[in-house]
């Protein structure tokens, strides 16, 4: 069994498509297609249905396949933690989800580069799902998104709570009134992000916990366009606190519902058997002081209404 057989049946595993897996591994796809081969035929058994027009796997390969990552893993770890780089050097790769990364990522990574100048980050911004597959398949070190997380493979750090504000126009009824709880809200045209992002779903089902069921005008796939959206009257949204923060000219109205009010829980994910590195370290104990300090903004006093 050799470690490019385990890395090309993970990739395949992963993309669900040989051809795509072969670019991925920059080799020709016959090779990638024989070693795989090799490697079914030393562990007796088939690990990849070949019959459909979509890759999947079979039972034996659905058990083989965590244990490939973790080998995967580990090599890499024992790469890692043999290397001359030490807590200055090095790179690291951190995910986040779009209503996330812009918001946090610049000022947490300015902080991270000015301590540790000599490292460098990359930044992933993409949805939850490929995030967790990257993590998984040991391409990120770590990603920022919306708890909960269910995957037994990853590690979950708990970093802040922060409300969703109501976004309003200035001219929408609503902003004029001194409180608003949810209940107020029914029958007002709402603007959402797509389904395909997690707050898009997660607005849609908060409402209807609390029998409210959004009427969706328009739907986006940036939370940015969403806010521009509002802000022109065509429907309301409910907008992450920390995106309402740094809106200061879309024209917007942002204030915290009366009574129980939506929030979401953000936190960082990292392979639970991966060698957390120096500089990952460093990474979390920045992420958990500004989390600190936003739970002290947070229970200080009420959220301020902006415009």
């Amino acid at each position: 069994m050799e470690l490019h057989q385990l890395r090309y049946f993970v990739e395949v595993s992963r993309r669900r498509n040989f051809t795509r897996a072969a670019q991925a591994c920059r080799v020709a796809q016959p090779s990638l297609s024989q070693q795989i081969i090799k490697l079914e035929k030393e562990l007796g058994q088939p690990l990849l249905d070949r019959t459909r027009r979509k890759i999947l796997l079979t039972p034996a390969g659905q058990r083989f396949l965590p244990q490939a990552q973790a080998i995967l893993a580990a090599v890499e770890d024992a790469r890692r933690m043999v290397s001359v780089d030490d807590a200055l050097h090095g790179q690291l790769s951190i995910g986040a989800i779009s209503t996330i990364a812009p918001y946090l990522l610049p000022q947490i990574l300015a902080r991270f580069l000015h301590s540790r100048p000599q490292a460098t980050v990359s930044v992933v911004e993409n949805l939850t799902p490929v995030l967790v597959e990257a993590c998984l398949a040991g391409e990120l070190d770590a990603a920022i998104v919306a708890l909960p997380i269910n995957e037994p493979m990853l590690e979950t750090v708990h970093l802040f709570t922060e409300s969703l504000l109501l976004a309003t126009a200035c001219e929408h009824p609503l902003a004029r009134q001194r409180s608003v709880k949810l209940s107020d809200l029914t029958g007002h045209p709402f603007v959402l992000l797509d389904p395909v992002h997690c707050l898009g779903t997660q607005v849609v089902q908060f409402c209807r916990d609390h029998a409210c069921v959004p009427v969706v005008r328009c739907r986006s796939s940036q939370l940015l366009t969403v806010q521009k959206m509002v802000a022109m009257g065509l429907g309301l949204s409910l907008i992450p606190q920390m995106a309402c923060t740094t809106d200061a000219a879309s024209g917007c109205r942002y204030r915290r519902l009366s009574g129980d009010h939506p929030q979401r829980t953000i936190g960082l994910v990292y392979h639970r058997r991966r060698f957390r590195t120096p500089l990952l370290e460093h990474l979390l104990a920045i992420l958990r002081a500004d989390a600190l300090q936003k739970m002290r903004l947070a229970t200080s006093g009420p959220a301020r209404e902006s415009k």
